[in-house]
């Protein structure tokens, strides 16, 4: 960027030194590496000639801003990229089986002693067609899959993302892929599951009511997979001696979150926070002047965990944008804390065609480049 189209400015006067771009995925429509990639182009191809007046008074002759772009995941779908891109971590691919017992192609991370799994991988609701859908038959047998590879390459520790999963199974899947080695597993491995679900395993609140009818359930296999949770629980209390199925977060999953939790005695913690601790987002933050991050979709639920408010907490210094596809609940996300709250798709537009990837990244470029024409 010359310094003639340099309008990366505070509307105070002083320049903009340092950028963070963190934003999450726009979910079946950008990952969260080209949502940060359009930011950040339309950053550069800011145009003075663009500027109001009072804009333009503003430009000073201070250098370009370092700009950053960090992948982000809340333990969903994109979770292994951007751990993998936090940590330098090794990508491994192996042959497994999604929800339906289809072979493909799966891949998770390695980082020194502790793999990265992402449950969607193989237990992944966009690996099955829509008219496929159904968490009666769906199986988190290549989750298990994926666990027994990584141990058998001698990795003892594990972070599982639990999120975009097309199962409610409880875990018994992976269970079952694991064979006997779940006991040794049990013994020899320690697990981190990053999950924002807080719902227990059963009840109205419970894996399957909630989230079973996303995953093609009908009213009537709803009931029938929650009480097919609770007997399983039932049963598992028995032989442990204690019961896990209303922790918060057993519910993730499917009721995979459960099956970490009463079998492998997991560690549950947001999927948001526990990326900005590995990637050092504090220190990284220090002296930035303007953090831009975003999602899909902003509305009243951001603020209850999703990463945008995690940033948003940690920033208590930088002005924070919220740059998403849509924005309900506007004034909202502006009390909470955010300095700008931009929405990058037009009133106008349908939503279909605001979802195709180079139609979004286009609206990104354009929003971005006129908040600095306002």
């Amino acid at each position: 960027m010359d310094r003639k189209n340099d309008g990366l400015r505070l509307m105070d006067g002083a320049g903009y030194k340092k950028i963070i771009i963190a934003c999450d995925s726009y979910k079946d429509c950008l990952s969260s590496r080209e949502v940060n990639e359009a930011v950040a182009s339309g950053l550069k191809e800011w145009n003075a000639d663009d500027a109001s007046p009072e804009m333009k008074n503003l430009i000073s002759d201070t250098a370009s801003p370092e700009i950053i772009t960090l992948e982000m995941s809340d333990g969903g779908e994109g979770m292994l990229d951007a751990f993998l891109s936090a940590m330098k971590g090794e990508r491994v691919k192996i042959h497994a089986h999604d929800a339906l017992m289809r072979w493909i192609e799966a891949e998770y991370g390695i980082v020194d002693d502790t793999a990265i799994i992402e449950i969607a991988q193989t237990a992944g609701l966009a690996l099955i067609e829509p008219e496929q859908r159904n968490p009666m038959k769906a199986t988190s047998w290549g989750v298990g899959e994926m666990i027994m590879n990584a141990y058998r390459r001698g990795v003892r520790h594990f972070i599982v993302g639990l999120g975009g999963s097309a199962t409610s199974d409880c875990g018994i899947g992976m269970l079952k892929a694991m064979g006997d080695d779940w006991k040794k597993i049990r013994q020899e491995c320690s697990f981190v599951l990053a999950s924002d679900v807080t719902n227990p395993l059963c009840g109205e609140n419970g894996a399957a009511h909630v989230f079973a009818p996303q995953k093609g359930a009908d009213a009537k296999m709803v009931q029938m997979l929650d009480d097919r949770a609770r007997k399983f629980a039932e049963v598992s209390a028995k032989h442990f001696g204690y019961d896990r199925s209303e922790v918060p977060g057993a519910g993730a999953a499917g009721g995979l979150g459960y099956a970490f939790l009463q079998y492998f005695n997991a560690e549950a913690r947001p999927g948001a926070e526990l990326l900005l601790d590995e990637i050092g987002f504090d220190d990284l933050i220090q002296d930035a002047d303007l953090v831009i991050t975003g999602e899909g979709h902003s509305d009243k639920q951001t603020l209850m965990g999703k990463l945008p408010q995690r940033i948003l907490e940690h920033g208590a210094n930088q002005k924070i944008w919220l740059v998403s596809g849509g924005v309900s609940d506007r004034q909202v996300m502006l009390d909470a804390g955010f300095d700008r709250v931009i929405q990058i798709t037009p009133d106008s537009m349908p939503l279909e065609e605001a979802m195709k990837p180079d139609v979004a990244r286009n609206n990104i470029i354009k929003a971005i480049r006129r908040q600095f024409a306002l």
